[in-house]
């Protein structure tokens, strides 16, 4: 999210500390602030004082642009109301008002929103200590340890739930920051509870990660010593060991990130004198607890075959000629299947091929310098394990599986289980996840450096990734513009939730978006090429990104792929400071695993559509008529072939 003016904040502990230095950080960024604090005097002056800075950005602005909310976090019951006579007692509750916590932040939220009108950023920082040592307290804790949780713990999760509420009914993205602590991250035996307590408001987090699908980020903040009230009362032998107090600079610029990166959800960002700002756990220590998510849930069960036979040799596709024509370039040939299966390699039934505009690149000997045919042919399967070797003890027979490997335009394949992908079910659906999917999630979020409440458009929208890319740049929180041919393309890509389709055959694109968008666009998702590409540069805004996932108007021809020369280029992206990237999914291959479990995150939530072309391929010898009616222009989705004919499942409900 980009601190912008006019994004709306509300702190909690902010009348001191680091909610002080941090409500004054979103102060001087031009953001309305809304202190919640129980310390009335300093949290009337902090409001004044970000008052104060919000005027050079909001100079004739009438209403308040910061506020001061009271507020007793630790109020679990009712005050006492002593007895009173029955003429006093309805005259007291006109005075009188009894809040329990969660009333009063309720009512400090309420405010906000009437006041600002959303609420973009929600950071929870009322923290204290102990002031009673847990191993010597010999009362019930109420107004020590018990108290410390009810602050830094319960009081974190009824503002985090009340936040995420408030977000949702805005149907605007947020971002939440919980403010942990180091001791949340390692024991620190001088006060066991408050340790406990940042430890829950880590894993509280921590847990919250998935809500990105919604556009609400939540992560925490834990920063070591810094020095402020609380802080100055530690052993200072003990800051000392841990080099020395953090500089309250690090830990606000620590938050701006959390804040403006908006690939971090259920981040944990652990700030140090000694190591800086570091995120927490490391990648290797992740891997140790997480589970494979596509193997463990899903909306559909998946009976597996009773008995799968395998015959002594299969059908493939290969390359025994480069050239552009995809149908003259290749040829199907029978194989015997070898035998005994390899330790470590698994058979695998392919079911569904998936059909790529890159297939003709393939065909062409453009993806390789060294290699000669005959090249096995085909991107990406999904299918069903027949066999593993005796090494293999992760998959079983029958186990529904993805591939993305040359040579899925086969029957069968033999391959090494570490390149297998578990998935819950062998669908269309999910083939469209692979190539289509990664690529759109991938690129939006490394190349494209995708954040909420930009104007994102999507060229060629209506096809196998561009459908994932206007999806998720609307679940990110964006608008999102799309251009295609044809009214059913265009049907589709309004039930995507498209804000802006764009009908080349019924009007022009480039006096569409010179008219409706004469600032440009913020990033675009460009697999067209030619002309398009032209008219995508020309349509940058400032600081734009243009991601080049292809040029499928330039793969196939006479000739084959001919380079075309935009001149004056480097002119024009340095005008506007503006980014043209290139993006090719097999560079990042270590990002698959994670983002195909968040697209099925989302898929199996309802949260994404998956559109696959309704015209049948049937058997390998459709492949060719398959690359060629992606070619056409006439795709919607998805097109997929059917390896296998005669295996069939009940359908994904969409």
């Amino acid at each position: 999210m980009e601190l912008k003016p006019g994004l709306s904040a509300l702190v909690t502990g902010g009348a001191s500390g680091i909610g002080k230095a941090l409500s004054l950080a979103l102060g001087k960024n031009g953001v309305f602030v809304t202190i919640v604090d129980l310390f009335e005097d300093r949290g009337e002056e902090v409001a004044l004082l970000v008052e104060k800075q919000n005027k050079a950005f909001h100079p004739d602005r009438n209403e308040p642009s910061s506020l001061f909310i009271k507020c007793d976090v630790t109020s679990r019951t009712f005050p006492r109301c002593y007895p009173l006579t029955q003429t006093e007692f309805p005259r007291l509750l006109e005075d009188i008002q009894c809040f329990s916590a969660q009333e009063w932040m309720a009512a400090a939220f309420d405010k906000h929103l009437e006041t600002f009108g959303g609420l973009d950023i929600c950071i929870n920082s009322a923290g204290i200590s102990s002031h009673v040592p847990f191993q010597k307290d010999k009362t019930d804790g109420k107004d020590s340890w018990r108290r410390v949780i009810d602050v830094n713990f319960l009081a974190v999760v009824d503002s985090t739930h009340l936040a995420i509420q408030a977000m949702r009914s805005q149907k605007k993205t947020g971002v939440i920051i919980n403010l942990a602590s180091s001791a949340g991250l390692y024991p620190m035996q001088i006060d066991p509870i408050y340790s406990g307590s940042k430890g829950g408001v880590v894993m509280f987090t921590r847990s919250l990660a998935s809500l990105k699908s919604e556009g609400i980020r939540i992560n925490t903040l834990c920063p070591e010593f810094v020095h402020t009230e609380m802080g100055s009362k530690v052993n200072s032998k003990l800051v000392s060991l841990l080099g020395g107090y953090i500089p309250m600079e690090m830990v606000v610029n620590g938050a701006f990130e959390l804040i403006r990166d908006s690939s971090k959800a259920g981040s944990c960002l652990w700030v140090t004198n000694r190591r800086g700002l570091e995120y927490w756990p490391s990648d290797a220590e992740t891997k140790k607890f997480k589970v494979k998510s596509l193997n463990s849930k899903g909306r559909y069960s998946y009976k597996l075959p009773s008995k799968i036979e395998k015959p002594d040799a299969f059908d493939k596709i290969v390359v025994h000629t480069f050239d552009h024509n995809f149908r003259r370039a290749t040829k199907i040939v029978r194989e015997r299947l070898r035998s005994p299966i390899k330790s470590d390699h698994i058979l695998v039934k392919i079911l569904y091929a998936g059909v790529n505009a890159s297939d003709v690149n393939f065909s062409s000997g453009r993806y390789f310098k060294d290699k000669n045919p005959p090249l096995d042919a085909g991107f990406e399967g999904v299918g069903v394990v027949v066999e593993v070797g005796d090494l293999v003890d992760h998959l079983r027979v029958g186990a529904p599986v993805a591939l993305m490997l040359f040579g899925c335009y086969a029957e069968f394949m033999m391959v090494p289980s570490k390149h297998v992908m578990p998935v819950p079910r062998p669908d269309p659906e999910v083939l469209a996840m692979l190539t289509s999917g990664l690529t759109a999630s991938i690129a939006l979020e490394t190349a494209g450096k995708m954040v909420s409440g930009e104007i994102v458009l999507v060229t060629a929208a209506a096809g196998g990734t561009g459908q994932f890319a206007v999806q998720l740049a609307k679940l990110a929180g964006n608008k999102v513009v799309a251009t295609c041919g044809g009214e059913k393309k265009a049907a589709l890509l309004k039930s995507l939730g498209v804000d802006r389709v764009i009908d080349y055959r019924k009007e022009d694109i480039k006096s569409a978006l010179r008219k409706e968008f004469p600032e440009g666009v913020n990033i675009i998702y460009e697999s067209v090429g030619g002309d398009m590409f032209h008219t995508c540069v020309n349509a940058l805004a400032i600081y734009g990104r243009l991601i080049v996932i292809g040029m499928v108007s330039q793969y196939q021809g006479e000739h084959g792929w001919k380079p075309l020369n935009y001149s004056g280029l480097c002119e024009k992206i340095l005008a506007k400071s503006q980014t043209v990237a290139g993006f090719f999914l097999l560079h990042y291959a270590k990002l698959w695993k994670e983002h195909l479990d968040r697209l099925f995150d989302l898929y199996s939530s309802g949260k994404l559509k998956v559109a696959v072309d309704p015209k049948k391929f049937l058997g390998i010898s459709s492949v060719a008529d398959a690359v060629e009616y992606l070619h056409s222009g006439e795709s919607l989705g998805k097109v997929v072939v059917c390896i296998d004919p005669s295996f069939t499942q009940p359908s994904a409900k969409l």
